[in-house]
């Protein structure tokens, strides 16, 4: 009898508080990654922002939160895919299995995966570093090898740009290795 009650209140209660402390968890990750990206952004856009325009300004402080906005959205899935592997894994042991074979197929999955993804990570890195950097933003015209046009999206993995011809180029961030951005100014 003692089992069962246990097998029945105890192991879901578990499992419900482990699921609760992930939310937990996760919420507290999540805030403290926006306030840490905002202040970063904030204070690296903040330098010499006394000479701009208005509008010039207000492009800036655009510029900013969409580099904010982009950086912020990686993390928050990755500490959301985190946490969640953790809780899952967690919960799964209390229900009393093994969960050594699962753990190590998810780390041989991950090392296949590693090694047929190498293109799909060097183009998001790339993507994270060159927002990061703001090497470039929606509206700039820039020139990267064979195209020159204006930026009409800025991606993680990809950037979309428009040549003069009205022709949309969707350049992976990847393979950028030169980047001359004719709207920016020293």
């Amino acid at each position: 009898m003692h089992t069962l009650t246990h097998w029945f209140i105890g192991k879901p209660l578990q499992i419900a508080l482990t699921l609760l402390v992930a939310v937990i968890i996760r919420s507290v990750l999540v805030r403290i990654t926006n306030r840490i990206i905002r202040r970063a952004t904030t204070l690296h856009a903040s330098r010499g922002m006394s000479k701009l325009t208005r509008q010039d300004f207000e492009t800036a402080q655009s510029r900013k939160d969409q580099r904010a906005d982009s950086v912020s959205q990686l993390l928050r899935s990755i500490i959301t895919i985190f946490v969640w592997s953790i809780a899952s894994i967690t919960a799964l042991s209390t229900l009393g299995l093994n969960v050594a074979p699962i753990l190590t197929s998810a780390g041989v999955v991950g090392v296949a995966v590693g090694f047929g993804a190498q293109t799909l990570v060097k183009d998001y890195l790339a993507g994270i570093i060159m927002i990061i950097e703001d090497q470039y933003g929606v509206g700039d015209v820039i020139d990267v090898g064979p195209v020159t046009g204006t930026v009409i999206e800025v991606g993680l993995r990809v950037t979309r740009i428009q040549d003069s011809d009205g022709v949309i180029w969707y350049m992976r961030n990847g393979e950028v290795t030169r980047i001359g951005n004719h709207t920016q100014s020293a």
